[in-house]
């Protein structure tokens, strides 16, 4: 039922709306994913408040950054093929886009207390009851891709590695999260500081290293990708297109899963920089981190599975580069990854909890902690799609705001 109920909410009326919002915003901001790659790091340096961008970056980063980039790319290119892959990289390219509108639509309708998606659909679009609708969705999406799909992907990942008992686990997530995210987003993102650049930085070298290992290999795992995105392949062999259509479907989702670039969770987080009030920054850093994401981390996973590994699976693929200390490596980045996607979103849910219900932040640390926690005692499948069906009823209110507001969005 909960997988039939997946495939009407990401059906093709989604997904067509996704990439229409995608290459609108492009056009209207005359493709700014290409033309300003040379601000970004400038953007970075541009800090002068008590909180550095720095640290806003990594909390936003760290949500995108989670086990869908390990798992996630993995499973993306099972079921979709590697094809697949290709439209996870449109995803990001017209994602790029839409998070900058995101951000400006943001920090323009953003009051003290009602920010991101939820104040520029209430104040901009002038919907009360669909501002409403995207907090609520945004609270369950916290709660199951933010928070249960992540630690649920994580207990099984470190069953297997380390065979820590779920229970056990469970435990000490609740513990950890709880303490963290009682901080609030200054904590967070200091974590998110401390844990987030070293990890990426020792998967990206060891996705590398492995890729080049199996360099003769890399022309034909890029030649799939491509082929199979199109059909090609399939049509040599007499498939039909339900094969492609698959290929769509699946990259769309897994890459949306993995940046997040239209659900609306980039400006609530955002949000949390004392240089908000700069739209161009936040839009700048938010472009960033999706092509951090998408286009390098979840490309380099992709090419070393295809290089290299012959059951589609990450631990395979990093065998030759890491021995015996695969697992240990491996289980080290989840916990990363899992947890700084966990505490950023549970600082989007907090500010639609705060919207729906008023201030009452220590309820919902609570809640959060106990929720999250107990995906380490439940199937990782249907958590990732419960999670899924959150994420796009989570993206319909926001991307139709984006739609009525294009002509608000202005370039310097």
């Amino acid at each position: 039922m909960l997988e039939k109920i997946n495939s009407y909410v990401w059906g093709t009326g989604l997904i067509s709306l996704l990439l229409i919002a995608g290459l609108l915003y492009t056009i209207r901001l005359r493709f700014i994913q290409f033309r300003i790659f040379r601000y970004f790091f400038l953007a970075l340096r541009k800090s002068g408040s008590k909180r550095p961008q720095f640290g806003t970056f990594c909390m936003s980063l760290g949500t995108a950054m989670g086990t869908g980039n390990i798992t996630g790319v993995a499973s993306a290119i099972r079921i979709g093929g590697a094809g697949a892959i290709f439209w996870m990289w449109i995803s990001a390219i017209l994602g790029m886009a839409i998070v900058y509108a995101e951000n400006y639509l943001s920090a323009k309708y953003s009051t003290e207390t009602i920010r991101g998606p939820i104040a520029y659909i209430r104040y901009g679009l002038g919907s009360k009851t669909l501002s409403g609708v995207f907090a609520l969705c945004c609270l369950f999406a916290s709660l199951g891709m933010g928070g249960m799909a992540q630690i649920s992907t994580l207990s099984d990942n470190l069953y297997k590695c380390m065979e820590i008992r779920p229970l056990l686990l469970s435990c000490i997530v609740y513990i950890i999260i709880y303490i963290i995210i009682k901080g609030g987003s200054e904590r967070i993102s200091g974590v998110a500081k401390i844990l987030l650049p070293l990890s990426t930085v020792v998967y990206t070298l060891i996705c590398v290293v492995t890729i080049i290992q199996n360099s003769p290999k890399l022309p034909f795992a890029f030649l799939n990708i491509f082929s199979q995105a199109f059909g090609i392949k399939q049509t040599i062999g007499g498939i039909t297109g339900y094969t492609v259509s698959k290929a769509v479907s699946v990259g769309i989702r897994r890459g949306i899963f993995s940046n997040e670039a239209g659900l609306g969770s980039s400006p609530l987080l955002h949000s949390a920089s004392e240089n908000y009030s700069s739209y161009k920054i936040q839009g700048m850093c938010s472009m960033l981190e999706v092509f951090i994401d998408t286009i390098l981390c979840c490309t380099l996973t992709a090419a070393a599975i295809l290089c290299s590994s012959k059951d589609m699976t990450v631990k395979s693929s990093f065998l030759p580069v890491t021995g015996e200390l695969t697992d240990i490596i491996l289980a080290l980045l989840m916990v990363v990854f899992a947890l700084c996607t966990v505490i950023g979103w549970s600082y989007c849910g907090s500010v639609a909890f705060c919207y729906l219900f008023g201030s009452k932040d220590d309820v919902f640390t609570l809640i959060f902690s106990v929720i999250a926690a107990s995906g380490a005692l439940l199937r990782s499948q249907t958590v990732l799609t419960i999670s899924d069906i959150f994420n796009g009823l989570m993206a319909f209110p926001n991307i139709i705001a984006l739609m009525f507001l294009i002509k608000q969005v202005k370039i310097e």
